[in-house]
């Protein structure tokens, strides 16, 4: 006698209106996305960052203007704008560093690659560069 056939997999497309709002990501899924967010602006800010490394070491007066323009604004942008964006390049610099630390350890380390250890390292990256970027971002708004 021969065996029922084993029922293949059902795959379908997913409708992104009705599926993806009831689908909990992993924290670690979240982590990754971020990171790969944060490497993005990075990249695309990296003029900034030039221009803003430029003016800060260039001479006293270019360090001058440099510091006016968290105050004062550059052309059409405001000065809190231009915190902003820096506070998002802190963010993105602090997440970048301690998700790619992260994946690092998980590379070297193969007990760090549990279900367990990757939602605590996960957590971890979260904490430490939200908690970094909250303190910086104080210090660059002046409440200390």
């Amino acid at each position: 006698m021969t065996e029922p056939a084993k029922q293949r997999p059902e795959f379908r497309n997913i409708n992104v209106l009705t599926d993806l709002p009831g689908y909990r990501m992993p924290l670690a899924a979240l982590v990754s996305i971020l990171h790969r967010v944060s490497g993005v602006l990075m990249f695309f800010l990296l003029p900034f960052i030039i221009w803003m490394f430029d003016k800060s070491i260039s001479s006293e007066i270019s360090y001058a203007k440099f510091t006016s323009a968290f105050g004062q604004g550059l052309g059409i942008f405001p000065g809190w704008f231009i915190k902003l964006v820096v506070l998002v390049l802190i963010w993105a610099y602090l997440h970048h560093f301690f998700a790619g630390l992260r994946h690092l350890w998980m590379d070297t380390s193969h007990a760090a690659v549990t279900k367990d250890t990757g939602r605590r390292t996960a957590a971890f990256t979260l904490v430490a560069s939200l908690s970094l970027t909250v303190v910086l971002g104080a210090k660059l708004f002046g409440l200390y």
